[in-house]
């Protein structure tokens, strides 16, 4: 006769299942940590390793959030989601107070001399005077600008930070977003390419 603590299995004794529940949950406390924090390196090295300019936006394909916004000081033509229909352009998010837009404005400058695209910008929660005085100073290349004080705007556009930088298609259809400043690399690898692309597509739908 066995005692509590054994029990028989054709003959055979084994051990307590108590017992044996305790080794187990000593094994799962040792590896469940390292399980998780494998998993945890894993998760952080795929999120290192992908570029910041490649973080996507629920917004892709939808229309342009509707939105009309007065000038940024000094300026004469405001900007609103009606000026987005009919040809491709894009979108720059800025602020006089963001180092990254310093870093980007002279891309845009050279973007703007050359009239490939029409660029519009959205100054992002700027003091109107800090605005209008940077832009006098580095120059201004865009089409329109649009004075989103309190940054309700680029809310509605799905902005994290400046800069930002969105491709807008014919429709009036958000088809990217660049997040960070953009380089040279960027607008001829990346965002010109696409801008060329919705155009041949415009002209298709219109033929």
């Amino acid at each position: 006769m066995t005692g509590p603590a054994e029990q028989t299995d054709g003959g055979r004794v084994q051990s307590d299942t108590p017992a044996v529940r305790s080794t187990l949950l000593r094994r799962l406390a040792i590896f469940l940590p390292a399980i998780f924090f494998t998993g945890l390196a894993v998760l952080m090295g795929w999120g290192l390793m992908r570029s910041p300019s490649e973080i996507p936006s629920a917004l892709i394909d939808k229309p342009v959030p509707e939105f009309s916004l007065a000038p940024v000081q000094g300026r004469t033509l405001g900007f609103s989601s009606s000026d987005l229909r009919g040809e491709v352009s894009l979108v720059n998010v800025f602020a006089s107070w963001c180092l990254a837009c310093r870093e980007e404005h002279p891309v845009l400058l050279q973007l703007a001399a050359s009239g490939t695209v029409p660029l519009y910008g959205l100054n992002y929660k700027d003091q109107p005077d800090d605005a209008a005085r940077w832009l006098d100073a580095e120059g201004d290349p865009y089409t329109r600008t649009g004075a989103d004080l309190t940054g309700r705007v680029a809310i509605d556009w799905g902005v994290y930070g400046v800069p930002e930088t969105f491709v807008v298609s014919a429709q009036g259809r958000i088809a990217y977003k660049h997040v960070g400043a953009v380089t040279d690399e960027a607008l001829q690898k990346t965002i010109l390419p696409l801008v060329e692309r919705l155009r041949a597509k415009a002209k298709d739908q219109g033929s």
